[in-house]
């Protein structure tokens, strides 16, 4: 049993205490409620969250395991609240676009994991044929490139690709997730090129991510497919995926902690571990960005997780041409969004909403995103009103660098339990019972 007086459930927060059976939330009472239980944890006013699903991680492992792993990753993650992940099929060694390759990843993935692993397939030139046994092993959907992906094995779809494949998607009505840049209107911006963060983002304008999603809304469209646009960074694009939804166009889209939180006016020259790509845009974008996702336009709050080796940051010369463009923020994500929600007076129904619910429907994961009887007991103890300096030291992704450090937010994650197994203790992570990750590989359903 656990108890809370500001319970985040379905329906509004409100006193609770949630009954867990097995792995299972089996019944949902009131705060005071008398009932036997071999365990009683009183949170009082601590806030008791659903866990929260991240969409978009590049777990990396195999091939570039030096860059992030499972055991890290995952680790990073129940730090964090986050109860699932599903891991991107890029930047891995084989790329997920094969049922081969799938089964690579998941035997990678075996026994090292602290929370909960979905996987996304990948659509690139060439694989259309392994879309529907991929569908069918159990991914949560495809993801695509519309430009250069920055690793070969993993090249783009031109339109009549994207068409294509979203045809085949619609046939088994598989959701396709687009990184959503016009590679004609990108201005290449080589190695040696400085360490002007303003350059580097004048050098990847909205006008790429509007040219792109009128592709996407384009050819979603005409096939009938679902089809939704990863990372969002250009709020002037939020109009037209607006008006695709209200026409019936079968098309989401999500933004990321780091678009929220920074504004490019904040960065400094030579501080590449804020490049991402497409990349932090100024204040006014990023009001208008909070201001889409208030309004339902944007659908759902991910971390586009994506670290490297510090040497691939090139921090050292801050060269914005030459570094990976990539946010380490997988352990963070909940507190950075909620430091800025809180002060727009936004509520934690509504993070829970935008960083479980949302995205645990998009992947199909039934049994993930709210603390409601027969789901999962996927939850976390939050603390709303602590606020501390992110110490690097602290993080547990393989490579804490990140832009967040140094950072003052606001809320802290005090317990997470996956399916009723509590996952941290007042030092860090438990580690199960003393050997075992206690997390799993899920399939979409």
């Amino acid at each position: 049993m656990v108890r809370s007086r500001r319970a985040v459930l379905p329906g509004g927060t409100q006193p609770a205490a949630i009954a867990i059976s097995g792995s299972a939330i089996a019944a949902i009472a009131g705060y005071d409620t008398p009932l036997e239980a071999a365990r009683d944890v009183d949170l009082g006013d601590l806030a008791l969250l659903p866990g929260l699903v991240d969409t978009h991680v590049h777990v990396n492992e195999p091939g570039r395991t030096e860059w992030e792993g499972f055991a890290t990753a995952t680790r990073a993650a129940a730090a964090g609240g986050v109860t699932t992940i599903c891991d991107m099929p890029l930047n891995s060694l084989p790329p997920t676009t094969s049922v081969a390759a799938l089964a690579e990843k998941r035997a990678a993935a075996a026994g090292k994991c602290w929370v909960d692993v979905a996987f996304w397939g990948g659509a690139v030139p060439g694989n259309e044929a392994e879309l529907r046994p991929l569908h069918e092993a159990g991914v949560v959907g495809f993801k695509c490139f519309l430009l250069d992906s920055g690793v070969p094995e993993f090249p783009p779809l031109d339109p009549a690709g994207l068409r294509a494949v979203l045809g085949t998607l619609a046939a088994v009505d598989a959701l396709l997730t687009v990184h959503a840049e016009d590679g004609a209107e990108i201005k290449q911006v080589k190695p040696g090129s400085g360490r002007d963060f303003g350059a580097f983002v004048a050098s990847r304008p909205p006008v790429a991510e509007r040219r792109a999603i009128e592709k996407v809304i384009s050819a979603a469209a005409a096939t009938g497919a679902r089809a939704h646009i990863v990372h969002l960074s250009a709020a002037e694009c939020a109009a037209m995926i607006s008006g695709a939804k209200g026409a019936g166009i079968r098309l989401t889209a999500e933004t990321c902690p780091h678009y929220l939180y920074f504004a490019a006016e904040q960065v400094p020259d030579g501080a590449t571990e804020f490049k991402s790509c497409p990349p932090i845009r100024d204040a006014i974008n990023r009001e208008a960005l909070w201001r889409a996702l208030e309004a339902g336009v944007i659908d759902c709050v991910v971390s586009d997780h994506s670290p490297c080796p510090p040497e691939l940051k090139t921090a050292a010369a801050g060269d914005f041409g030459a570094a990976w463009g990539g946010v380490a923020s997988l352990q963070l994500g909940l507190p950075a969004v909620w430091t800025v929600a809180q002060r727009r007076g936004r509520t934690l129904d509504d993070v829970a909403r935008w960083m479980a619910s949302a995205p645990a429907a998009l992947a199909g994961l039934t049994a993930k995103g709210q603390l409601a009887p027969g789901g999962d007991a996927d939850m976390v103890a939050f603390d709303p009103g602590e606020t501390y300096v992110v110490d690097p030291a602290r993080l547990y992704h393989r490579h804490p660098l990140t832009p967040y450090a140094g950072r003052k937010l606001t809320g802290r994650v005090r317990q997470t339990w996956l399916r009723g197994a509590a996952l941290l203790d007042d030092e860090g992570l438990l580690e199960g019972d003393g050997e075992t990750p206690v997390g799993r590989l899920l399939k979409r359903g």
